[in-house]
């Protein structure tokens, strides 16, 4: 048996988070969550594997839970004109970050480096981290660039966390690979080397990452910890998004680390610090160009919205909602 959040509520997460900027968040969120917990615990009941199944992967999932179906989660946001999925801008204050020391993995490309340009345009102080710097990366002219870093080594990582000059407010774990062969069993492609790289990388790294931080003191009570993971590290939604199986490295790699992610979050909030795990949304980046025939259908967007997505998250990370496993795109949960 397991339990599972089975009818919606008149107080709803969606409203209060999908929905709310962050100034109203701030001002109403020790109330707001009170009242969340409190009608999703009246809400929950027993339920078998699968039934728990048929309502995650429903056209109609929980309350505070976003769709399994990315193209119908897509039409339904356009046809609503939802403001949070379509125009993050009407939803996102970045204000916050001013000042804010934040360390970005894997910042010299991709997502990271989108996080890194939104960042610095907020006038954050900006850790930047990575195997090789980028002309991209060195013209932003972040507080600090530490190359060399290798997410698959201890050493490494705790170099680079002697290196960081100051305790962070920040860690966004962003660095990650993605092997892009769909493996199969039945036509002899599974790749093991390359799923045991994709864990080591997406799953081990950001806790090698997090470790060395920890332990070098750079990362004091009331900072916050991002994992950007993905929703293909989601073991409900694979009848819905993997019908025909496959794909075996990129999913496990994304399960492995929001499993991680949750562990440090329980243990760390004992000693004040908030974890979250963040799916970025599709974003238009080199890592998905092998899927640039549906970016479209099923809302991919440019990767400064997907980073102005992904600080919103951070912006509103508080205690309440630690541990959650959130799609940036729409501001709702994923199951497990």
């Amino acid at each position: 048996m397991v339990h599972a959040v089975a009818a919606r509520s008149t107080v709803t997460f969606t409203a209060l988070r999908a929905f709310g900027g962050r100034g109203s968040h701030h001002r109403n969120h020790r109330s707001r969550s009170f009242a969340v917990r409190r009608a999703r615990a009246h809400a929950t009941k027993a339920m078998s594997g699968d039934d728990a199944q048929r309502v995650f992967t429903s056209d109609v999932p929980p309350d505070g839970f976003t769709l399994a179906n990315q193209v119908n989660r897509f039409a339904a946001a356009k046809a609503a004109n939802t403001p949070r999925v379509m125009d993050i801008d009407s939803v996102y204050d970045g204000a916050f970050l001013r000042g804010q020391r934040v360390l970005v993995t894997g910042a010299n490309r991709g997502i990271g480096l989108a996080l890194c340009r939104e960042l610095t345009d907020k006038g954050a102080r900006v850790v930047a981290t990575c195997r090789r710097t980028s002309e991209e990366l060195n013209a932003l002219k972040p507080e600090q660039i530490i190359e060399g870093v290798d997410v698959t080594d201890t050493a490494s990582c705790e170099k680079m966390a002697q290196a960081v000059g100051e305790p962070l407010d920040v860690v966004i774990n962003n660095a990650g690979y993605f092997y892009e062969p769909v493996e199969k069993v039945t036509d002899g492609s599974m790749a093991f080397d390359e799923e045991l790289k994709m864990i080591d990388i997406c799953a081990v790294g950001p806790l090698r990452v997090s470790y060395a931080l920890y332990r070098a003191g750079k990362i004091p009570k009331g900072s916050k910890i991002a994992m950007v993971t993905s929703q293909g590290g989601s073991v409900t939604w694979r009848e819905v998004q993997n019908p025909s199986g496959g794909d075996y490295g990129h999913h496990m790699s994304k399960s492995a680390a929001n499993m991680g992610a949750k562990l440090l979050a329980q243990e760390l909030k004992h000693e004040g610090v908030m974890v979250q795990i963040l799916h970025p949304g599709f974003n238009k980046t080199d890592m998905t160009a092998k899927y640039a025939k549906i970016w479209e259908i099923e809302g991919a967007v440019d990767a400064s919205v997907g980073a102005k997505r992904v600080m919103h998250e951070i912006g509103l990370m508080t205690p309440e909602y630690n541990g959650l496993f959130i799609n940036c795109e729409d501001g709702l949960q994923i199951p497990w």
